[in-house]
């Protein structure tokens, strides 16, 4: 009887297991046919979640810091010069838009035709050796570069020697930027500026940064309509600019005399007695000695595309001096000039005239 009673007791349990084994073979053969659901256990009835589509890293934008200390010889890869543009955040890193189905067309249109993008403006700064209010100007100057919209690249030209102290200021100032740096020993002031701008405008040339270029001093102050203004430039620009002394006892006015933005004249008047700026036939000239480096820009494509601009390619080779060939065609045909604003009417940059402040030595006193 014992023995009968075990194996009774068996053939329960594999009865048992075959059921369940059955079971859950039925079952899983059946839900294979079943459609997928998005309900889960823990929705609770909320609303559906979109799913997430993809995940990309976007390319750096305008505003973003480029470290760049370039010495006048060295090779660069031309892959790191290109100038990047503004980019949508629905965009991913190669400009594809993920899998999201292309936006309504007439909703698009709705909202109004797409801003139209804006021209690439190059300032460039140049440096005085041994000024101990250098670094003050230059991050007060990347103070105003920061409020302009993109795409702006800001080079700035210095000494070997100084480049370092420089170099760690613009990391932190948000604006894209060139640190260009030469060797040579300079000792006069206006030689030596003219040499940086030289050194700009060969790498401008070399790696066809095409935009409008301005030599922005570090002191110059800037109303911000202005850079709005000198996007609109077709080959050269200029503009009236103040020239303010340390003292602020004397203002000079320097640039051109206006009428629908042709330029008639030129004027370099002293507003110190006299601030309603009355202009009188004795005050106009019809050519100026030298016009002020922060009083025009030019399309930066006259550097290596002469015969788009009218020039003939069989002229002496001026890479070596760049800015004297800027100064040689705006002085030859003034008819390509286009005065800023259209009237000529509105001071929109200020120079701050200051002289250099070389560092006093520090003499260290024994203390008895």
């Amino acid at each position: 009887m014992g023995s009968m009673d075990r194996s009774k007791r068996r053939s329960r349990l594999w009865k048992k297991a075959l059921l369940h084994f059955a079971l859950c073979f039925v079952v899983g053969f059946f839900t294979g046919f079943a459609p997928p659901s998005t309900a889960t256990f823990f929705s609770g009835g909320a609303a559906e979640r979109r799913p997430l589509r993809s995940i990309g890293i976007l390319p750096a934008a305008p505003g973003d810091v480029v470290e760049r200390v370039v010495e006048p010889g060295v090779a660069v890869n031309r892959s790191l010069v290109e100038i990047p543009r503004s980019v949508s955040a629905a965009t991913g890193g190669n400009g594809d838009v993920g899998d999201d189905p292309p936006p309504d067309m007439e909703g698009v249109g709705a909202r109004g035709p797409q801003e139209p993008s804006r021209r690439l403006l190059i300032i460039v700064t140049t440096t005085r050796s041994n000024d101990r209010f250098q670094g003050a100007f230059l991050r007060r100057l990347a103070h105003t570069l920061r409020l302009v919209p993109p795409p702006l690249l800001w080079i700035v030209v210095q000494a070997h020697a100084e480049a370092p102290a420089t170099a760690a200021m613009l990391r932190t100032t948000g604006v894209m930027y060139r640190h260009l740096t030469f060797r040579e020993n300079i000792t006069d002031p206006a030689a030596e500026a003219d040499h940086q701008r030289n050194v700009a405008l060969s790498h401008v040339e070399y790696h066809r940064l095409t935009g409008i270029v301005h030599f922005a001093g570090a002191s110059n102050v800037y109303d911000l309509r202005f850079f709005d203004e000198i996007r609109e430039i077709e080959v050269f620009g200029t503009w009236p600019v103040a020239v303010v002394s340390e003292n602020r006892k004397r203002v000079v006015v320097d640039g051109p005399i206006c009428h629908s933005s042709k330029v008639e004249g030129w004027i370099l008047k002293d507003l110190s007695n006299d601030r309603r700026l009355l202009v009188t036939s004795s005050d106009v000239s019809p050519r100026p000695p030298n016009i002020n480096i922060s009083g025009f820009a030019f399309n930066s494509s006259i550097l290596w595309d002469p015969e788009r601009w009218g020039r003939p390619t069989s002229l002496p080779d001026t890479s070596q001096d760049s800015i004297r060939f800027v100064h040689e065609v705006i002085f030859e045909d003034e008819t390509k000039l286009k005065g800023i604003p259209a009237d000529c009417s509105k001071i929109l940059v200020w120079h701050l005239y200051m002289p250099r402040v070389i560092p006093l030595p520090f003499h260290y006193q024994n203390p008895r």
